[in-house]
């Protein structure tokens, strides 16, 4: 509660200050959805699917597939709900696979506002999963988390020509306290922990849409003038040491291809130390703006006070 406390407070500061405006933009930067975090809009969107492929550590360990969707929708001006789920297949050597739904998750978020003129962008929320909503054949927590975020996106574009060639740079980030529903839970083995952590991301983006329209056209054409390749980098650092482990993340370079309807994007997943794996992944996702693909019936919030 007082994580919710202390975002909130954060929030309500910064929209005092912050203007807001249209769907993935501020200023003259488009931010596209990225893959691995979230990124800081308010949006009608629709991911269908998103497919992830990895090999989890363990021992044995497990070749994991999953396929999920989500869908975003604007409930009020600057107001939004994400409510997602997942379809997982896991593999072990010389044994039956395992297959089930994830367990369901959702994000309310409010788009605090945007800075134009500096391509600034804010938004908090709060992330949940819903414990035992999944199958007991993939082994899916049973109880709920609870993760409020602080998300902000910043475009270079506002630098001096001198530096035209930083100017396509975009960074995205969340922060967040991720916290169970219950401390832990009694096992035939004995007690077993759950974790509370601070969730914590970035997206390093070169947007080569930027490049062309307000930089300088080199002469890309399609399909290399709507690409934006990007880095992202997603951790999961436990804050109650006593019963806590080190730090687990990955780090995902890939690129995204974004038209006018929908994008495209493809990403290696690379984890950062043994305990989140020693192999590589990848994670791919077909992404539509509803907005544009539908705009007589998401072009304003479902509630219009």
């Amino acid at each position: 509660m007082k994580a919710c406390l202390i975002v909130a407070a954060f929030g309500a500061a910064l929209a005092g200050v912050l203007p807001a405006d249209g769907h993935g933009f501020s200023g003259d930067r488009f931010f596209p959805a990225t893959l691995t975090i979230d990124d800081p809009f308010v949006a009608d969107e629709l991911s269908l699917p998103t497919f992830t492929g990895i090999r989890q550590p363990g021992s044995p360990p497990v070749k994991t597939y999953d396929f999920s969707t989500d869908i975003s929708l604007v409930l009020l001006p600057h107001l939004g709900i994400s409510i997602g789920s997942g379809y997982q297949i896991q593999k072990i050597s010389g044994q039956k696979g395992e297959t089930g739904f994830d367990n369901a998750d959702y994000t309310i978020q409010y788009e605090l506002g945007k800075i134009p003129d500096h391509e600034f962008v804010a938004s908090v929320g709060l992330v949940g999963e819903i414990g035992g909503t999944g199958s007991r054949a993939i082994s899916v927590d049973r109880f709920n988390t609870f993760t409020p975020t602080f998300y902000f996106g910043k475009g270079f574009g506002d630098l001096r020509n001198t530096l035209s060639l930083i100017r396509p740079v975009a960074v995205t980030g969340t922060v967040g306290l991720k916290f169970p529903s219950t401390a832990y839970a009694i096992t035939p083995d004995g007690k077993d922990c759950h974790q509370s952590s601070v969730s914590w991301g970035l997206a390093v983006e070169y947007s080569l849409i930027y490049l062309q329209s307000h930089v300088k056209d080199i002469g890309l054409h399609a399909p290399f003038d709507r690409l934006i390749p990007l880095v992202e980098f997603a951790f999961d650092s436990p804050y109650n040491r006593r019963h806590g482990g080190p730090t687990t993340g990955t780090i995902n370079p890939g690129v995204i291809w974004s038209g006018q309807y929908f994008q495209v994007g493809i990403e290696a997943i690379v984890p950062v130390n043994q305990h989140t794996g020693n192999n590589l992944g990848v994670l791919a996702q077909l992404h539509f703006y509803l907005d544009d693909v539908l705009p007589a019936v998401f072009s304003r919030p479902l509630i219009n006070p």
